[in-house]
């Protein structure tokens, strides 16, 4: 039997459980990623605490089985006036033994629940390599397309240079 999984904001509280998640699946996963496992160890647990705090411009999310944090997304407003109109999803992770449960499914609608409260947004873009199959099919499933490909975007960690896939979401 699996357990139920609950989808709430990540807070300051929350840095531990957040970092090994993340650690984890940029390791287990590294041409899903910009940023590399490496990089993202060098980040104090301070530093991983202060950005999880929710704002008005950016909130992380987390899907736990139980008790343990199992899966991951992070949505950002953009700031700028003349981009406000833009919300980015970015972040999105779910750890391989909580796969095929809904844990993605559910954290992007979470994300998108959270974007549609924006005022005056109407965009959502995101980015996703293309190694990542499952991935981009879950983003096609919520109404998300590709509007455009970038070939050599990304250097993967064996010096394999991804194209990434840039999607769009019009609310």
């Amino acid at each position: 039997m699996t357990l139920p999984l609950t989808i709430r904001a990540l807070t300051a509280a929350d840095a531990p459980a957040y970092r090994a998640v993340r650690l984890a699946s940029l390791e287990n996963d590294p041409a899903a990623f910009i940023t590399t496992a490496a990089e993202f160890a060098a980040r104090s647990l301070p530093d991983v605490a202060e950005r999880l705090v929710p704002t008005e411009l950016a909130v992380t999310f987390g899907a736990f089985a139980d008790a343990d944090l199992v899966g991951l997304l992070t949505v950002a407003r953009e700031s700028r006036p003349s981009l406000a109109h833009r919300a980015n999803v970015f972040g999105v992770s779910v750890l391989p033994a909580a796969r095929g449960r809904g844990a993605g499914a559910a954290l992007l609608q979470a994300g998108l629940t959270q974007i549609r409260s924006w005022s005056g947004v109407s965009v959502v873009l995101l980015g996703v390599t293309e190694t990542q199959h499952t991935a981009r099919r879950l983003y096609e499933r919520h109404g998300f397309s590709v509007w455009g490909t970038q070939q050599e975007a990304v250097l993967g960690a064996g010096g394999e240079r991804l194209a990434e896939h840039h999607m769009l979401l019009r609310l």
